[in-house]
């Protein structure tokens, strides 16, 4: 990857702007995920970026605009997915409750977090009115103080839940009847701050010490505030799998400092870092204007500022993808 000088790049408006990630519980038909993604073309909506990993059979999807188009698109997309994904024959490593697993509202500018979480109430009824797809409303949208953490909804996966719901009136949805959807399980719906979703590979198969790795960096466990993590075997290697909720109590680059010494330490050998999604300007702006990038951004695969950093996307959205015939894919 060449360096470059990077100049910042703030959205050039007064008008309020929403950031919507959701993620989708299939990974692998690429037919499917740009069905999916066809769906949330809405006018006011800008499509920023959107992935598959076969691996973790997800996709995710970025999109940002004023705030009542954005939900209009995340609510359509939820829709599609509902009909095209069948979570009883669908599996892999990444934990979800749903067809469309969660769904997310970010501020981005004049635009607080608590309209998002009215935004994440509003998606949520609209969602249950028109797909019958029920919903849990999670951090900043949270109904109940339980329901904050992302990792308590999901509690259990799909499978369980679905058993769950049916002996214990505590685990319902917060919008709809008390059992799951049978093919398209629940969604997850919430307000937050900016999330990123950033893994370091190992270079070993061992998925024990990325565990171990996962439990030592994270908070919940007493490591990096603002720290989720989990260890998993993506093909051949071990990958400590994070989000970083809190990039200014946490930076990246102390996240991928620690990964590292900790990995050292039980002699494993560090590789390449992803980022999956956009990283805000503010996340990555005052390290790579240096002359010399710092380690993490050298090891991290594919990026570059303008097409992985959210304030530059907004300038430059994606076309919306064409559908891909059947025979293709």
């Amino acid at each position: 990857m060449e360096e470059e000088q990077y100049e910042a790049a703030s959205p050039a408006t007064t008008e309020p702007i929403v950031e919507c990630v959701p993620n989708f519980s299939e990974g692998r038909n690429e037919r499917i995920v740009r069905e999916i993604v066809q769906s949330m073309k809405v006018f006011g909506v800008s499509l920023l970026d959107w992935s598959m990993d076969a691996t973790h059979n997800r996709s995710v999807v970025t999109i940002a605009g004023s705030p009542e188009a954005v939900a209009e698109s995340a609510i359509r997309g939820v829709g599609r997915a509902a009909q095209l994904i069948d979570l009883t024959k669908q599996a892999g490593v990444h934990p979800r409750i749903g067809a469309a697993d969660v769904v997310p509202f970010v501020p981005v500018a004049h635009y607080s977090l608590g309209q998002c979480a009215a935004l994440a109430h509003h998606a949520g009824l609209e969602i249950w009115r028109r797909f019958g797809v029920p919903v849990y409303f999670y951090e900043a949208a949270a109904m109940r103080p339980d329901r904050m953490r992302l990792e308590e909804v999901r509690r259990g996966q799909f499978e369980g839940i679905r058993e769950a719901v049916r002996r214990d009136s505590s685990r319902h949805p917060d919008v709809g009847l008390g059992e799951l959807h049978p093919s398209a399980g629940a969604v997850a719906v919430g307000a937050r701050q900016f999330l990123i979703a950033y893994n370091i590979f190992l270079e070993s198969a061992d998925l024990h010490a990325a565990r171990a790795i996962a439990k030592e960096v994270r908070a919940s466990s007493g490591g990096m505030v603002g720290v989720k993590a989990m260890g998993v075997l993506v093909g051949d290697r071990a990958q400590v799998s994070m989000n970083i909720t809190d990039f200014h109590a946490s930076p990246v680059e102390r996240v991928h400092a620690a990964v590292c010494r900790v990995a050292a330490r039980m002699g494993i050998a560090t590789a390449e870092g992803e980022l999956i999604g956009l990283i805000p300007e503010a996340a990555c702006a005052p390290i790579i204007a240096r002359e010399t990038l710092p380690e993490w951004l050298r090891q991290t695969s594919e990026f570059h500022p303008d097409e992985k950093v959210l304030e530059r996307k907004l300038s430059r959205p994606l076309p919306w993808p064409e559908a891909v015939p059947a025979a293709h894919v």
